[in-house]
This record gives structure tokens, C-alpha cells and sequence, in this order.
């Protein structure tokens, strides 16, 4: 497969781009919402496309479990079956196995666990994780990895790498064969090696060695103090070649997402900002704020005043919290939506501070207001 990336804009290390996918292209950098079961939590497809998504990431463990590929193939691919009209990234399912850890049995030939549904018992390889996301119908999809957290020895970040690295080979055979009977998908590969720098160079050195048309850095976010996180994403980002696009895997704060553009990175994706929206959790520039406080029962205020989005532009936080204190379904809806487009827009912000050569400053005064701007005022 040749090159899928090209930049179109620098700022210092901080860039913009484009990657071309089956579904059209996505301008990055790039939030890509979660949809673990083919659905963006209390969201519909029209409303992720209402704010400008142009792709999401569904989860391969869960499809796989349930509805199975047996149905998904039937529909005619993910696509088909959920009617999502962009592009679809799939994880490789290795995060939700790492999560599993008193229900799994990992070996070289790939990892035996229990399902967290029905408690039966499977076993994913790395060519069987390869195959279902060609059964999805992924845009990109990820290879099966082994996910580290966040203070484990050396020996043991070095074994994890190591298995990764086998398993990577092998995916990438698997994807090149899928990709021979016309499978049109892209193989990302993925950087572990924990906390350890050593390990992190020679976990790039075995991706780069794989000519995966993208790179994602894993074991990222798993725990780890903030200077932590910002010190080897810098480092891993470092050894990564310009010419493809890089994916920093489950980071989804402000913070966090501004720390990435300013390495240089072009993709991330995380649950939180449904999942905090769910439970009365929003962001506004001026800080997070919590719909469920008292203070809000009188504020006919909208989240935040700067924000264009329809739930801002309609109603106000008295509303908001009655619906959160009452548990209306509707408040999910509303607070995930407001979330996921403050989260674009921060995005679509990002990019026009690079094409202007202004990134650093734009970030420094963005996170100067969102961390004493009062968000609870």
C-alpha cells in the first residue's frame, strides 16, 4: 500500500494533514469519538455527522462477542450494518483483553480468555484479529497488542514488548494476504514498551521494520503521573518518521489532546467525553463544569456562552441539571453531544492555529483560561 498521508501544514513540530481512506479523507489533527458496539453512546450517526466527524472507532472485542461476525458479515460489513456513513477505525480488542487480567491466558501463539458476557471461553490470534476487522470492513484497523500498565518491572514490559512484536509480523502477513483479495483497509502498527525509553526505541524499531502504513503509540494514559505522559510522548513522537500519520490510542481530555498536537501527533480517541457526559460531566472553556450542583438551578445560562453547538444555543444549565436530577435520558444525549463538539471545535481551533503559525500561543491561552477560568461560575 502506498503512502496514505501527506502534510499540508507545519507549526514547529505541530502539524496538519490529510489521510486518504476507503470512505474519503480525514483532516487531521483529528478527535475520533468512541463507538464500542457500532454506536456512539446516546448519540445518532446524523448527529456525529451534524458536527463534522468523518470517522469514529468502534471496538473488535465487543463486535466480535456480540452481535458476532457471523451477523456483521451477513449485513454486508460494519458499514452496512450501522449505516455510518465515514470511515471506521477498529481497536484491536488488546486493551479490553489487558482489562480482563484475572480472565486471560496470554502465549506467543496469542491470548485465551473468557468472555465478560457469558463467561466462554476464546482465543484470538493475531491472523484471527486481522480477519474479523477485514469482516468489519475497517478502514484502519490495529493489530493485536499487549497493553502494560503503569509501574510493572522492566522484565515484564519486555516480555509484553516482545509479543508484540511477534504478533505485529504476523498481523501484518495476515493484512498483506486480506489485502491481495482486495481488502481495502490500512494496518496501523503499535509502539509499547512501557516506561522505559530503551524499550521504546527498539518497540519503533520493530514497527518501522513492519512498513505499516500508520503508527499508533500504546501504553500511553494507563495510569502514569501527567509529567510522566508528556515526557515519553515527546520521546516516542521523536522517533517517529514525519511521512505517516500517528495515532496516540485512549486520550481525550483538553489537556491531553493539546499536549499531543503540540508532538506533532495527528489522531487520538477516548471515551470521555460521552462518558463523562453521561454522568453530568461538561466541558466549557472556562473549565469542566458538573450540571448536578446547586448552583446551577437558577443559572439560564448555556454551558458555555462561546460555544456554538445546538445544545448550547437551546438551553440553558437549570435545564440541564433538572433533566440530570430527574434522569432523563435526554441530558446523556444533550451533554454528550455539547462534549464531543466542544472537543471538534478545540480540534478545528488546533488546526487553524497552525496554518497560522500561532499554536503555541493559542494552546498556552486555551489551557491558561480552561485551568482558572472557574468553570463552575
Amino acid at each position: 500500500m502506498r503512502g496514505i498521508f501527506s502534510i499540508t501544514r507545519r507549526d514547529n513540530r505541530a502539524r496538519c494533514g490529510i489521510i486518504n481512506l476507503p470512505q474519503g479523507p480525514v483532516e487531521t489533527p483529528v478527535f475520533m469519538p468512541v463507538g464500542t458496539n457500532g454506536t456512539v453512546k446516546a448519540l445518532s450517526n446524523e448527529d456525529l455527522e451534524e458536527i463534522g466527524f468523518s470517522i469514529i472507532l468502534a471496538n473488535t472485542y465487543h463486535l466480535y462477542l456480540r452481535p458476532g461476525t457471523e451477523i456483521i458479515r451477513r449485513a454486508g460489513g460494519l458499514r452496512n450494518f450501522t449505516r455510518w456513513k465515514g470511515n471506521y477505525l477498529t481497536d484491536s480488542g488488546g486493551f479490553q483483553i489487558f482489562s480482563l487480567a484475572p480472565f486471560r491466558k496470554i502465549s506467543g501463539d496469542g491470548v485465551q480468555f473468557r468472555s465478560h458476557i457469558d463467561g466462554s471461553s476464546h482465543v484470538l490470534s493475531p491472523e484471527k484479529v486481522v480477519d474479523i476487522q477485514v469482516i468489519l470492513g475497517s478502514d484502519i484497523q490495529m493489530p493485536l497488542d499487549l497493553c502494560t500498565p503503569w509501574g510493572i518491572r522492566r522484565e515484564e514490559a519486555k516480555k509484553a514488548l516482545d509479543l508484540t512484536g511477534q504478533w505485529l509480523v504476523r498481523a501484518h502477513a495476515a493484512w498483506t494476504a486480506a489485502a491481495e483479495q482486495g481488502y481495502g483497509g490500512a494496518l496501523f502498527s503499535i509502539v509499547q514498551g512501557n516506561f522505559f525509553k530503551d524499550l521504546r526505541r527498539e518497540s519503533v524499531e520493530r514497527t518501522l521494520a513492519a512498513e505499516t502504513p500508520g503508527i499508533a503509540i500504546g501504553g500511553l494514559s494507563v495510569g502514569e503521573p501527567e509529567d510522566i505522559f508528556r515526557e515519553y510522548l515527546g520521546f516516542t513522537a521523536s522517533l517517529l518518521p514525519e511521512e505517516k500519520p500517528r495515532y496516540v490510542m485512549g486520550i481525550g481530555s483538553p489537556e491531553y489532546i493539546l499536549w499531543a498536537i503540540e508532538e506533532g501527533i495527528d489522531m487520538f480517541d477516548c471515551v470521555l467525553p460521552t462518558r463523562t457526559g453521561r454522568n453530568g460531566h461538561v466541558f466549557t472553556r472556562d473549565g469542566p463544569l458538573v450540571l448536578k450542583k446547586a448552583g446551577h438551578a437558577l443559572s439560564f445560562r448555556p454551558i458555555d456562552e462561546s460555544c456554538t453547538c445546538r445544545v448550547c444555543r437551546t438551553y440553558s444549565r437549570a435545564y440541564l441539571r433538572h433533566l440530570f436530577k430527574t434522569r432523563e435520558i435526554l441530558c446523556s444525549i444533550l451533554a454528550s453531544y455539547h462534549n464531543l463538539f466542544f472537543l471538534n471545535q478545540l480540534v478545528l481551533d488546533s488546526r487553524r492555529a497552525i496554518g497560522e503559525n500561532r499554536f503555541k500561543e493559542f494552546k498556552e491561552n486555551f489551557l491558561y483560561r480552561y485551568h482558572n477560568g472557574g468553570g463552575e461560575g
